[in-house]
């Protein structure tokens, strides 16, 4: 539905004028951001225990912010297209760049960007691995452009039948790229060997999980599960996000036990826990990743760089200070120092918590310090049975692509799930079920121009865009002079 979506806007800007633009864009977006962030409404009612009309209100708060992006984009259409500047060519310029802002701007919110629709479409998604997702955005937005001037009785003759053509041709070249790589990878693959990795869901209940009468409990299903699952060979288990629910520091009988998992299965155990530090006479907690060797010795420690507002910290507490964090058990999480990839038997993870695995610039960065596997640890409870857990999943597909790495997943309550390079799921749970996923993985060494440069093809479209709009803007100033 992604390719034909935006028809309907396209009309409803076919003649308005700026300030109409505006109020559509607006309207169109804040729709299309209630049904797919409804679910924000849920956990703050559930977890922040607010009213459900203050969750609502939440939920619309951040539809209504998002949608100023929409707006701006209407305002661009319809600024750009009243100078002769035809939709075909203004409208995957102007998405792209702003869906890009949406993504950076106050910590950024790329939650479900226009490209993610397109998760389960491996010949359309590999082109990210030159692009990154913003390309497989600009050739919706673009299609669905050329679709418009095909069903508008707007737009005949020959700019018609080039915007046609091109089209065709950039849909086709998306198609062969994606056929002509995931033939490329699937040879790479069948020449390495393969590593065996068990992804435990332990399926812990959110409003139980930081009780320390039930944290030996949480430990003791890690165990069990963690015993059913070995990995042949020495592999890796993989345990989500705080799975162990308590300070792993700190020296005591469930310290001992989650270190007698890797020594009992002869495999690096690597699983999420709090951490903290003193600085400066002051305590500091993190939202960390802890690996351990086979030998239940600590190989090196992770501390989550992206933290989620409201979530793992309070933005403007000064100006807020009747606002509280959704996580229970410690005060604001303070942010690690980087991405730097985790080492056990020479293999090099990159450690995505939770939000993480959704952007972009952290997997690459991990690719770019020579990580070898993804690993994405995460604790989905707070989204209840909504559409959150399948979107979250959605979003990481991408990053196995881009950097072409294999991408493992250890959610909590699901979805846990293998993730090749290609980015095809080859096995998942289901949601808010207690179980565990085995599987095989390979290490290939294949580089990226994604990985390598980024999103240097954002940065063309801006520039695109500022050179239109400068010509737009200078054609509009010339036009009032003559009439004047």
């Amino acid at each position: 539905m992604a390719w034909v979506a935006l028809i309907p806007l396209f009309f409803a800007l076919k003649d308005a004028q700026p300030r109409e633009a505006l109020k559509i864009g607006f309207l169109a977006g804040f729709v299309a951001h209630i049904g797919i962030l409804y679910w924000i409404a849920y956990v703050v009612v559930q977890y922040g225990y607010l009213p459900i009309y203050a969750g609502i209100a939440a939920m619309l708060l951040l539809a209504a912010y998002l949608s100023l992006y929409t707006a701006c984009f209407a305002l661009g259409i319809v600024f750009l297209g009243a100078k002769g500047i035809r939709i075909f060519l203004s409208a995957p310029l102007l998405w792209t760049v702003l869906e890009f802002l949406r993504s950076h701007l106050l910590t950024g919110f790329p939650w479900e960007n226009l490209a993610y629709s397109q998760y389960l479409y491996a010949k359309v998604i590999q082109i990210s691995d030159i692009t990154g997702l913003y390309g497989i955005t600009f050739a919706i937005v673009m299609i669905n452009a050329a679709l418009y001037g095909l069903v508008s009785a707007r737009f005949r003759g020959r700019y018609l039948l080039v915007e046609t053509v091109v089209a065709c041709l950039a849909i086709v070249m998306i198609i062969v790229y994606g056929h002509y790589r995931i033939e490329n990878i699937d040879a790479l693959l069948k020449k390495t060997p393969s590593m065996n990795v068990a992804l435990i869901q332990g399926n812990i209940d959110q409003n139980m999980k930081w009780n320390p009468l039930y944290q030996s409990q949480t430990i003791d299903i890690y165990r069990s599960l963690s015993r059913q699952a070995v990995p042949s060979g020495g592999g890796l288990i993989v345990w989500p996000e705080t799975a162990a629910p308590f300070y792993f520091q700190q020296r005591n009988a469930m310290q001992e036990a989650v270190v007698d998992v890797a020594r009992a299965s002869g495999s690096a155990l690597l699983f999420g826990s709090p951490s903290y530090e003193e600085e400066n006479g002051r305590i500091a907690y993190m939202n960390s990743a802890f690996l351990l060797k086979p030998d239940g010795t600590v190989s090196g420690r992770y501390d989550k760089v992206h933290l989620v507002p409201y979530g793992e910290y309070v933005p403007l507490r000064r100006f807020f200070p009747f606002i509280g964090k959704l996580v229970a058990g410690v005060g604001d999480f303070k942010p690690g120092k980087g991405f730097y990839p985790l080492t056990s038997d020479g293999r090099r993870l990159g450690v995505l918590i939770c939000y993480e695995g959704i952007l972009p610039e952290a997997a690459r960065d991990y690719k770019r310090e020579k990580a070898e596997i993804l690993v994405n640890i995460t604790n989905d409870a707070w989204f209840g049975k909504t559409s959150a857990p399948y979107q979250h999943l959605s979003m990481t597909v991408f990053r196995a692509v881009e950097n072409r790495l294999y991408l493992v997943r250890a959610a909590n309550t699901g979805i846990s799930a293998i993730i090749d390079p290609k980015g095809e799921i080859l096995s998942r749970t289901g949601i808010f079920e207690r179980t565990i996923l085995n599987g095989d993985i390979k290490i290939i060494d294949e580089k990226t121009c994604y990985a390598a440069y980024g999103d240097a093809f954002v940065y063309l479209c801006a520039i695109a865009l500022i050179i239109i709009t400068i010509s737009t803007t200078r054609r509009r100033k010339k036009h009032a002079g003559r009439n004047s």
